[in-house]
C-alpha cells in the first residue's frame, strides 16, 4: 500500500537507477568528445572555443561547464569521463605533479604521456597568479610588491578556496615570503573583487588576464621573489581520444599561439563586464581570428529553464524513488528489531551529517562526474527521514490493535500489509515529504559535478555577478520545493484515511 500510494515500484526504481548510472558520463562509450571547463570564466571561454571548433570540423562535441577545480577535472580526464579541458603549465608543474616534473615543456609532455594524456603547444598567453590590492589602498600604504606585505600584518587577506590549499598557493607562498598574516579567508574567486571593493579584504589572488583588474583599478603586486611559475594556457586531451578521432588533435592544434594576453583579457571582459554570452564570444573569436564560420545560437531563458527543470526533476525523482524503495523496508526492519534499528539509524544519521560538498568529493572517485554521484548523494541524504518516520510510525501503533490482529490469526506479513503499514502511512508520507524538499535544495549542488539542474544558472550567476541568472535557478528551485511539499500534502488529504 505504501508503494501504491507513492506510485513507486521497486523493480522500476532499480531499472531507472541502472539506466541512469549506465548513461551518466563515463558509464558508456560516448560518441561525442566531452570538453570540460573549470569554474571560472576564462576556462569556460577556452573550452567553448574548442567545442565550437571541433563541431565546425565535423566532430561531435559537448561542453560540460563549471565542473569544479583542478583535481576534479584532472581525475575525470584520467578516468575517461571527459576527453579535453584547458589547463595551465604552472598548474601542471606545481599542483598536479607537485614539482616533480621538469619545468620545461618537454618534461611536462613526457610526464603527461605516462598518464596517457597529451598536451597542445601553448595557446599564446601566460595567465599567472598575481596578488592584488585596490590601487588607492596600495598607494596609501606604499605597497608595490608581495614582500612589502610583511610590513602590514594587520591586512586581511582573501584567497580563492583552491588557492588556499594548492601547492602553488597560499601555504607555500606564505613560507616563501615569510608573511606574518593570520587573518586569511577562503572564498569564491568571483566574489573576491566584491570583498576588495567593500574594504572587507585588502589583498586577493588574481589571474593575470582577469577583466576586473582594470575595471576595479587593482594594483598587481610584483612577485619580487619569483614564487609563481609561468602559467601558459594549453589543452589537455586523452591519447586514446586522439587515436579514435585523429582530426580532433589537429583541430586543437589550430589554436596554438593564436590567443595572446590582450585578446584573452578582452574576451574575459566581454563575458564578465559586458555580460556577453560565452558562446557568442567564442564564435566571434573563431570568425575573426581563424576565419571559421561557427554557427552558435544562444538559448532563450525559456529553453534554459526547460532544460534545467528536466535535469533537476530527474535527479530528485530518481534519488527519491530509490530512497523510498530502500528506506521503507529498512524502517520496517528497524521497528521490528531494536538493535538493528539503532544501527540503521546511526548509519543514516552519520551520512546526514556529512557536508554535501564533501559527499560529492567522496563519491566522485567511485561514480565519476555527472548525474551518478549526485543521485547517490541525494539518495543517502533521503534515507534518514524516511527510515526514521517509518520506524516511528510502526512503533507508535497501539499494541492492542496488533494483538487483536494476531488473535484473529493473521500472519505477520498480513498484519504488516493490512494493519500496520496503513496505520503508519501518515508519518511515512511525512518522511517522504521531508526527503523530497531536502533533495530539491541539495540537487542544486549537482551542477558542481556536471549534473545540471537549477544549480547551473546559480553558479553562472555567481561567476558573472549576475543576479538575474542566480534568480533563474534559485526561484524555480524554491517553487519546486513548495510544489513537492504541497503534492505530498495533497496525497495525505485525498488518499490517506482519516483516523
Amino acid at each position: 500500500m505504501v508503494f501504491s500510494a507513492a506510485g513507486v515500484s521497486l523493480r522500476r526504481v532499480a531499472a531507472v537507477l541502472l539506466f541512469t548510472l549506465c548513461c551518466a558520463p563515463g558509464g558508456a562509450a560516448a560518441a561525442e568528445l566531452r570538453v570540460a571547463s573549470k569554474k571560472f570564466t576564462e576556462s569556460i571561454i577556452l573550452a567553448e572555443i574548442a567545442t565550437q571548433l571541433l563541431r565546425a570540423d565535423g566532430l561531435k562535441a559537448r561542453h560540460l561547464q563549471d565542473l569544479g577545480g583542478t583535481r576534479v577535472l584532472w581525475s575525470a580526464l584520467l578516468n575517461g569521463e571527459i576527453d579535453i579541458y584547458p589547463e595551465y603549465t604552472g598548474t601542471l608543474q606545481q599542483e598536479i605533479f607537485g614539482g616533480e616534473s621538469r619545468r620545461d615543456f618537454i618534461g611536462l609532455q613526457a610526464k603527461l604521456k605516462e598518464h596517457g594524456i597529451a598536451m597542445t603547444a601553448p595557446l599564446g598567453f601566460d595567465n599567472t597568479y598575481v596578488l592584488g590590492m585596490l590601487e588607492s589602498r596600495a598607494a596609501s600604504l606604499n605597497i608595490r610588491s608581495i614582500s612589502d606585505l610583511r610590513r602590514h600584518p594587520e591586512l586581511a587577506l582573501g584567497f580563492s578556496n583552491e588557492f588556499m590549499s594548492r601547492t602553488d598557493g597560499w601555504p607555500n607562498l606564505r613560507r616563501h615570503y615569510r608573511l606574518p598574516h593570520l587573518e586569511v579567508t577562503g572564498l569564491d574567486h568571483d566574489l573576491a573583487y566584491r570583498g576588495l571593493q567593500s574594504g572587507a579584504i585588502a589583498v586577493i589572488d588574481l589571474y593575470g588576464t582577469d577583466a576586473e583588474i582594470d575595471y576595479y583599478q587593482v594594483r598587481r603586486l610584483v612577485d619580487d621573489k619569483r614564487f609563481f611559475p609561468e602559467y601558459q594556457a594549453v589543452y589537455l586531451y586523452r591519447r586514446a581520444i586522439a587515436d579514435a578521432h585523429p582530426g580532433g588533435a589537429a583541430t586543437l592544434a589550430a589554436l596554438q599561439g593564436n590567443i595572446d594576453q590582450d585578446l584573452m583579457t578582452e574576451m574575459n571582459s566581454r563575458v564578465k563586464i559586458d555580460r556577453r554570452d560565452v558562446g557568442e564570444v567564442a564564435a566571434a573569436y573563431l570568425r575573426s581570428q581563424l576565419q571559421v564560420d561557427s554557427v552558435y545560437q544562444a538559448r532563450s531563458r525559456a529553453e534554459r529553464l526547460r532544460a534545467t527543470t528536466l535535469a533537476h526533476l530527474s535527479l530528485v525523482l530518481i534519488s527519491l524513488s530509490g530512497a523510498i524503495a530502500v528506506a521503507v523496508p529498512l524502517g520496517v526492519a528497524a521497528a521490528k528489531h531494536e538493535r538493528l534499528g539503532r544501527c540503521l539509524l546511526g548509519f543514516c544519521g552519520v551520512a546526514q551529517t556529512v557536508p554535501a560538498l564533501a559527499m560529492f568529493v567522496f563519491l566522485i572517485p567511485v561514480l565519476g562526474i555527472g548525474a551518478a554521484p549526485t543521485i547517490a548523494a541525494l539518495f543517502l541524504y533521503s534515507l534518514l527521514p524516511i527510515l526514521r518516520n517509518t520506524a516511528s510510525g510502526l512503533r507508535d501503533i497501539p499494541p492492542p490493535l496488533i494483538e487483536s490482529a494476531a488473535a484473529m490469526g493473521l500472519p505477520a506479513w498480513e498484519r504488516l500489509r493490512r494493519i500496520e503499514l496503513p496505520l503508519a502511512l501518515r508519518p511515512i508520507m511525512a518522511g517522504i515529504k521531508t526527503a523530497a524538499v531536502i533533495n530539491v535544495g541539495l540537487a542544486t549542488l549537482g551542477a558542481l559535478v556536471g549534473a545540471g539542474g537549477y544549480g547551473q544558472p546559480i553558479l553562472a550567476g555567481i561567476r558573472l555577478d549576475d543576479v538575474g541568472l542566480i534568480l533563474e535557478g534559485a526561484i524555480p528551485a524554491a517553487v519546486l520545493a513548495l510544489l513537492a511539499q504541497y503534492w505530498f500534502e495533497f496525497i495525505e488529504r485525498k488518499l490517506l484515511p482519516e483516523y
